[in-house]
């Protein structure tokens, strides 16, 4: 810390022993002159204080004309700390000056008069000096300089100290960091980059490095208002990178934030936490809050609603994270509902931000976000992002689904956010959908028949398959869905095995998905004619649920791979390829039958065989 040594006589201003309420100069000399600051009384000699101040000219000009010794400063800046400093030096004693008090004697000076037309090197001269070669040319002095002034407005703003106090904070962040060798405060923990960079360093590179974020901490100790006027000065110099000042914004947020939502909504922290998250989002940098990380920004948007920020802040956060929702983690969105809903977590907040997300992604590749087959390969390739945003949307609404009081229309309108082939396969979706049901078991037949309805089941993977057709949370006709496509899926393998062992063209990787769909209408065309017969009516189920646990119960095996109902349905789908392939043989040897004329009879003998070939399976 820099400092300056005025004057050279003994220091001869005492205190009372009473208290600190008087002082008085130690002389022969009587004191002819009493000067009242605030609380204290400075009893002093007239001539020492004339000679320097010409403001003290008058005033004890016109107490003399009362016949008075007495002289008051009640508003004086700095109050008598201030003026003990200025009364020092107008006798020639020692007095020093560093950051924390030169302001306040620059003030009182200024207030005093104490300029070179009242004496050559007067005390205004003395400290303009030393703010301008000392004080503004270090970085932690500028700094408690700027913090100290505060106290003293309006004097600090208009002798300009403020602003050149903010000129050069900003002018030192500017500074190539190769070329900083002042002091400066860094106690965060290095990036991942910044270790990876840091590891390769020898161990003088590590003491010479330098962060390009060096100056972030010690400004965190600014109020608000004068780091916002800082901040504003670093920008405008053009030279800073944007995810600098977003850390920047982020160690200040840290800083002044409290954790806890209490303490947060508590009236001693209330608006001061206000103040803050509406500085920093005006702060926020301009290039669509690159500079920021969604998850931070999030974060700020949670407590500018906990503490009721403009609407202006809360708009501008949303723009910015929906710009950024594809980085975001699903915790990061489990924000809690205001007062005013029903809900645990804020869904109407997640759904805006996915609104505003699409409009983004619709705006920017300048078309619908349609599905369409010649555009979805490319979209898919280009809007990498989409993917992810799909992955976090099924994640939030596995993690909201837990809520009894989450609406079946909330669930379903975000899940039908995004389009379809943002989702290449529906597991997560699907998991969602089985948690709400598990969570909301009075639904009826008519919400379970739309919950299930977002979800396709031909994008369930092998796994999600299996579970699903085991589900008995689920409706009938999905469970019916989920078993009849599997084995499509199960056909189109076997005829795409065969196909390329005979090195078919139809089925080459340029070709697949048209042989895969010849194939599966074939299959299709042949299993549509037994659908029907999957319709199973209340009375058969009922009668088929007790011979499934009759069979359940003889069998030797421990574990089953279906459930009851899902293994009868598999039955019939089995037995009905099991009469494709008998046909599709007789039509290669000539003979004119097909899958699809079997007659009445036929059905009944069909459906005889069913019940022994579930005998045989269990």
């Amino acid at each position: 810390m820099k400092f300056m040594k005025l004057g050279s006589k003994p220091d001869a201003l005492q205190a009372d022993a009473d208290g600190n309420c008087i002082r008085y100069v130690s002389s022969e000399l009587t004191t002819d002159v009493t000067v009242n600051v605030g609380d204290v009384k400075f009893y002093l000699h007239k001539f020492p204080l004339l000679s320097k101040s010409n403001r003290l000219q008058k005033l004890v000009s016109k107490a003399n004309e009362r016949n008075s010794d007495d002289i008051y400063l009640d508003d004086f800046p700095g109050g008598p700390k201030a003026f003990e400093i200025c009364a020092k030096f107008c006798y020639g004693m020692t007095v020093t000056l560093n950051a924390y008090n030169v302001v306040a004697a620059r003030c009182a000076a200024e207030y005093l008069e104490m300029t070179e037309d009242v004496d050559r090197g007067n005390l205004v001269l003395k400290i303009e000096v030393f703010l301008n070669s000392s004080i503004f040319r270090c970085w932690k002095d500028s700094i408690i300089v700027l913090q100290t002034s505060k106290s003293l407005l309006p004097w600090s703003e208009d002798l300009k100290i403020i602003g050149r106090c903010i000129d050069s904070i900003a002018s030192k962040t500017s500074v190539d960091p190769a070329y900083i060798t002042w002091s400066y405060t860094y106690n965060r923990k290095l990036t991942e980059p910044d270790k990876i960079a840091e590891d390769k360093m020898t161990f003088l590179e590590k003491i010479e490095s330098v962060p390009k974020d060096w100056w972030v901490e010690d400004i965190c100790e600014l109020d608000i208002d004068l780091y916002k006027r800082v901040m504003v000065s670093v920008k405008s110099k053009g030279r800073m990178d944007g995810f600098v000042i977003g850390e920047a914004l982020k160690t200040y947020a840290l800083r002044w934030i409290p954790d806890s939502v209490d303490t947060l909504v508590s009236d001693a922290n209330s608006l001061r936490t206000k103040s803050v998250v509406e500085t920093i989002v005006c702060l926020l940098p301009y290039d669509n809050g690159i500079g920021c990380s969604c998850s931070f920004l999030l974060k700020l948007l949670r407590v500018a609603i906990l503490v009721e920020a403009n609407e202006s802040s809360r708009e501008e956060l949303m723009k910015s994270i929906s710009l950024k929702l594809h980085e975001v983690c699903v915790s990061d969105l489990l924000i809690p509902a205001r007062s005013t809903q029903i809900t645990t977590y804020d869904v109407h907040l997640v759904q805006g931000l996915l609104n505003r997300y699409m409009n983004h992604e619709k705006g920017s590749c300048g078309m619908e976000v349609v599905e369409e087959k010649d555009r979805e390969d490319k979209y898919i390739l280009a809007r990498r992002s989409l993917l992810n945003v799909a992955k976090l949307v099924d994640g939030y609404l596995g993690e909201i689904a837990h809520d009894p009081n989450l609406s079946l229309s909330s669930f379903v309108d975000l899940s039908q956010s995004l389009p379809d082939f943002a989702r290449p396969d529906h597991d997560g979706l699907y998991k969602a959908i089985d948690i709400y049901l598990k969570q909301h078991q009075d639904l009826t037949k008519a919400e379970r028949k739309k919950l299930c309805g977002i979800m396709d089941v031909r994008k369930l993977t092998g796994d999600a398959s299996m579970h699903a057709a085991q589900n008995e949370g689920l409706p009938l006709r999905v469970v019916v869905q989920v078993l009849f496509f599997d084995q499509v899926r199960s056909s189109i393998s076997f005829q795409t095995l065969g196909n390329n062992s005979a090195r078919d063209p139809l089925c080459s990787p340029m070709n697949q998905d048209e042989g895969c769909e010849k194939t599966a209408g074939d299959s299709c065309q042949a299993l549509k004619n037994r659908m029907s017969h999957l319709r199973i009516k209340d009375e058969d189920l009922q009668k088929n649920r007790k011979l499934g646990k009759k069979n359940s119960k003889n069998s030797k095996s421990g574990t089953q791979l279906l459930s009851s109902r899902s293994r009868r349905i598999f039955d019939k789908l089995w037995s009905v390829r099991k009469v494709q392939r008998g046909n599709r043989s007789s039509e290669t040897s000539g003979s004119s039958s097909s899958p699809t004329s079997l007659g009445h009879g036929d059905t009944k003998s069909y459906g005889l065989s069913l019940r022994h070939q579930r005998h045989s399976i269990s």
